[in-house]
């Protein structure tokens, strides 16, 4: 068996990337209005402040920083997750072992973490999330994809509107 090893740190800002079980699928955007509600009531739950989130069709990349006295980010992942596939429909094929596991068919098991080093770091993987639907070539400026908290980094002041532009993607974002 794998021996996962997470850095906790109470207090302490990560990078995650989550994908579906079936990459060929939308689910994320076709549910766009689930998800928000999965995460709203997680975070009421347990706190946390979410530093950049894009949600792709069928993956999402976020940085979040937890409170001061708190690092369980996998509990969050697990109860956003279950609320979402919860509120879907059961009409996804499942595996024995996910059948033998009652699990949904809906999400990869596990999830990729990053804890933010620095500054340089941070503002890398911030940099990353909001890129990525320009990578994945559904829009070629940044301010047109619409499941992005660009958007209100935007109205806060933290990034200009037309921030990458209509620029090819090359360069280094996210790890190094």
């Amino acid at each position: 068996m794998p021996n996962y090893r997470r850095a906790f740190v109470p207090g302490g800002c990560w990078f995650f990337t989550l994908n579906l079980l079936d990459r060929r699928q939308s689910l994320l955007i076709d549910h766009i209005d689930v998800l928000r509600s999965a995460v709203a009531a997680t975070k009421r739950r347990f706190p946390f402040e979410i530093d950049a989130f894009v949600v792709m069709p069928d993956h999402l990349h976020s940085v979040w920083t937890l409170p001061p006295d708190d690092a369980d980010f996998s509990m969050r992942w697990r109860l956003i997750k279950n609320r979402f596939a919860r509120a879907l429909p059961r009409t996804e094929n499942l595996s024995p072992t996910r059948v033998v596991r009652r699990e949904r068919g809906i999400w990869q098991r596990r999830f990729w973490e990053h804890l933010i080093r620095d500054e340089e770091d941070y503002a890398r993987h911030v940099e990353y999330c909001y890129i990525n639907p320009v990578k994945h070539s559904f829009v070629s400026r940044v301010a047109d994809w619409p499941h992005s908290s660009f958007h209100r980094d935007v109205r806060a002041g933290m990034f200009p509107a037309d921030w990458a532009g209509d620029v090819e993607v090359s360069g280094t974002f996210g790890e190094r």
